[in-house]
């Protein structure tokens, strides 16, 4: 008896310290407490590598090869906006799963998984011959670079900052903004230009492997008390010795924080601006052309969309570390709709910047509020599982924007009634959005 209770003592001691992380690694170890610096601030940076390189995955990458998959597959554009939703719908369906294994596996293993999964879908792009290979393309570039590389990159940060958290999101969405949306699109215009689109998809996942893979699985990890540290960079005890306010979390269960009303206020607002924004950038090029402007004007207005959204995802970072969330989605619902009145009438080069404002000025937003959200409301402890839900509630959202747009388009003629008519979706969303109070029990 004696011996087998010992057996099961050290089963369960085994069992706690591989729930405690990686800590007992001699190599993690090292690289985390002898960091020269709070190793949340090496997170911020790695982190920030990953959110930059689910670009092939984003919608403003995309977008620019959308023109090239319809003339050369011999596609219409309501069935590639139907195929692209129909990938991104798929894609949100997954995400759930993935959180799950964030919590239960760790960032840094879920983070090379899904980086050699992501850039082997960007190789697939060059294959694509038929639509039936475009919807796949799309399924496997929504599901592992705009889902999941991007929860877990924004997960990693929100267990290493509390306090400041909305401040180091704030930092990560600036870098990422400036070297991801706003780099990108300009990118992919040049090499279908030099190299053709077949050649350009491989390359970009060339990239995603060469540089996210070893960063993900070298720097990524778990959380600061894995490593005898706590959020924002104090030793554990320090914040009482020193006589300050001691963290106090309430952590919340996915089941028990989808049964609360704020759960829903913020996930829907939230995914009212991917569906709506989602469905501006995939027919950007379109959208300008209607009003006489060229395909690398398009192009290049993502990069006042990216400086805004950079700017305002910072400042808005501080802020939401000070004033309540809601209060910020309900600016960003207003953008919105403010940018879907606008769109039909890109009759110059400065409509089209400030056009370009406003959409950067709502997606900065909107960054910042999901980012922070979650965590502030309902605790890290189960953050994977609620992100996943939360992210598949926003990615399902984006899912219904291109097609319903791309049909009004093929119907119309034009986007003149059906852009203006969707603005009243934001405006009723954002005054819900100030019921969204933070729960407690």
């Amino acid at each position: 008896m004696t011996r087998g209770k010992n057996v099961e003592q050290a089963l369960a001691e085994g069992h706690r310290s591989r729930e405690a992380g990686e800590a007992t690694g001699a190599l993690s170890s090292r690289l985390v407490t002898g960091s020269p610096v709070y190793y949340g601030w090496i997170i911020v940076a790695a982190a920030t590598v990953g959110m930059i390189m689910t670009s092939p995955g984003q919608t403003y990458s995309v977008s620019i090869f959308i023109e090239h998959f319809i003339r050369d597959l011999g596609l219409s554009r309501s069935l590639v906006s139907t195929l692209y939703t129909l990938g991104t719908l798929g894609a949100s369906l997954s995400l759930p799963f993935v959180g799950r294994q964030i919590d239960r596996r760790g960032p840094r293993v879920i983070v090379g998984v899904v980086t050699v999964a992501f850039g082997l879908a960007c190789l697939y792009m060059g294959t694509v011959r038929n639509a039936v290979m475009l919807g796949l393309g799309f399924l496997l570039l929504r599901t592992l670079g705009q889902g999941s590389l991007s929860m877990v990159s924004s997960n990693v940060i929100n267990r290493w900052w509390v306090r400041r958290r909305g401040t180091m999101l704030g930092i990560a969405g600036l870098a990422a903004s400036l070297l991801g949306s706003g780099s990108f699109p300009s990118l992919n215009h040049a090499l279908i230009g030099r190299f053709g689109w077949r050649t350009s998809y491989p390359l970009l996942g060339l990239m995603v492997l060469v540089v996210m893979l070893p960063v993900g699985l070298i720097f990524y990890r778990r959380q600061p008390e894995d490593y005898g540290l706590e959020p924002d960079g104090a030793l554990n005890g320090e914040n009482k010795g020193r006589g300050q306010r001691q963290l106090v979390e309430e952590n919340w269960t996915a089941e028990e924080a989808v049964r609360t009303s704020a759960f829903w206020l913020l996930g829907l607002g939230l995914a009212s601006i991917s569906m709506l924004g989602t469905g501006l950038q995939f027919h950007m090029v379109s959208i300008f052309a209607d009003s006489g402007l060229p395909a690398a004007v398009a192009a290049a207005a993502y990069l006042p969309i990216s400086a805004t959204g950079a700017i305002v995802g910072l400042s808005s970072g501080v802020l939401i570390d000070r004033i309540p969330a809601r209060f910020l989605l309900l600016a960003a619902l207003i953008g919105q709709a403010a940018s879907l009145i606008m769109a039909p009438n890109l009759a110059t080069a400065g409509s089209a910047l400030a056009y370009g404002v406003i959409i950067g000025t709502t997606s900065g937003l909107q960054r910042t509020v999901s980012s922070v959200v979650w965590p502030t409301y309902f605790g890290r402890k189960h953050l994977g599982a609620i992100t996943g839900i939360a992210s598949f509630v926003s990615i399902a959202g984006s899912a219904l924007g291109p097609m319903p747009m791309g049909i009004a388009r093929d119907l119309l003629g034009s986007y003149a009634v059906a852009l203006p008519a969707a603005a009243i979706l934001p405006l009723a969303l954002g005054v819900a959005a100030l019921f969204a109070q933070r729960p407690t029990r």
